[in-house]
Formats: structure tokens, sequence, C-alpha cells
């Protein structure tokens, strides 16, 4: 379980996700901000449970093997750990004019999507929910870690300016690359045991 938390905490990145936020609000009032963050977590929470529920019969529909999906995931969650250590995290969105009129259409895109519930994130719940790697009690744990994580998110949402203020550019930057490169090991796990099962199904083991 500890491990599902740390891949949806950093894949989620409510870190750079606050940086994101702030970007995309600049000249909102509190109220205003709250609004917009809690429309985008309710969004980004249905996309990616829709995700957990039907993510593995599009996979069948498409007679793609998991053990090929995870390969790929792990591979796009390495470049995405790559991406943290090194460049930015969250999309670039041009800055607003002082003054102009809040439009609540971001909180659908960019940021829910994919600002919150990015490809990374929909690949790591579907992942993460395997039906041939875990139990059902076991993929239910998995919601209800995405749910919490979620709720942390919103949360550090409520709290953008103030933890704006604590951690500074400099501190978001060093916790985005430590994250980074967690996830990088978790992705690097993830491949070498698709690759395992790969080829202990060739051998017909």
């Amino acid at each position: 379980m500890v491990t599902n938390f740390v891949t949806l905490w950093v894949m989620l990145d409510p870190i750079s996700t606050v940086g994101f936020f702030l970007a995309l609000t600049p000249g909102m009032v509190a109220a205003e901000r709250r609004v917009l963050a809690t429309k985008a977590v309710l969004i980004a929470a249905a996309v990616l449970l829709f995700f957990i529920l039907a993510g593995q019969f599009l996979l069948s529909a498409l007679n793609i093997p998991l053990y090929s999906f995870q390969i790929a995931g792990g591979i796009v969650l390495f470049l995405f750990a790559l991406n943290m250590i090194f460049g930015h995290t969250k999309p670039q969105v041009a800055e607003s004019s002082p003054g102009a009129e809040p439009d609540e259409s971001i909180a659908v895109f960019p940021l829910a999507i994919p600002g919150i519930a990015g490809p990374g994130a929909m690949l790591v719940v579907v992942l993460l929910t395997d039906k041939e790697r875990y139990s059902f009690g076991q993929q239910v744990d998995t919601v209800v870690l995405l749910l919490v994580v979620l709720f942390l998110l919103w949360l550090a949402l409520m709290l953008a300016n103030p933890i704006s203020r604590i951690i500074g550019a400099s501190g978001a930057n060093v916790i985005a690359r430590v994250m980074g490169l967690l996830l990088a090991a978790v992705a690097a796990n993830n491949v070498l045991q698709a690759a395992r099962v790969y080829i202990a199904t060739a051998a017909g083991v």
C-alpha cells in the first residue's frame, strides 16, 4: 500500500499542481480559487475512476496484453520522472491580464485534464488495479488511496497561497526532483516486473 500511495502521490504531484494552479488563476480572489479547485478535483476524480472501471476492458477489447501496457506505462512514467527531475512537471500556460474575469472553464482544461488527471495518472490507476495481479480488496484499497491523495491535493489547492509563500520556488523545485527520483525507481520496477511476466509467458512457464 505504501508503494501505491507514493506512486499516486508522485503522479498527481500536489506540490507542482499548486504552482500550476496559481499560474492559471492570477488576480482571482480566494473564494473564486476555492470553487475552481473543487470543480477541477471532482472532474479529475471522475476521469480517473472511469479509467479504473473501464481501462482494463478497453485493453482487452484492443487485444493488448497487460504486460505490454505495463511496459509502455513504465516507459512513460520514467520519461515523466525525467521531466520532473530536469524540467517542468506541469503544462505551461499564458498569463492572464490583471483584472480579467475568471474563466471557470479552466477547471476542466487544463487544470483537471491534463494538470491533475494526465496521461501518466491514467496509466498508473489502470496498472495499480490490474485484475490479474491484485485481488478485489486490493483494488478497493487502491481506490481509497486515490481518493485520499485527491483529497490531500484539494487541501493543498485550498492552501495554495500560504503554501507558495512557505516553500518558495526553490523548495518546490527540490521536492519535485526528489519525487521524480522516486517515480523513476517505481517506473523501472514496473518494467522489470512486466518483462519477467513476458519471459515466463514466452517460455511457457
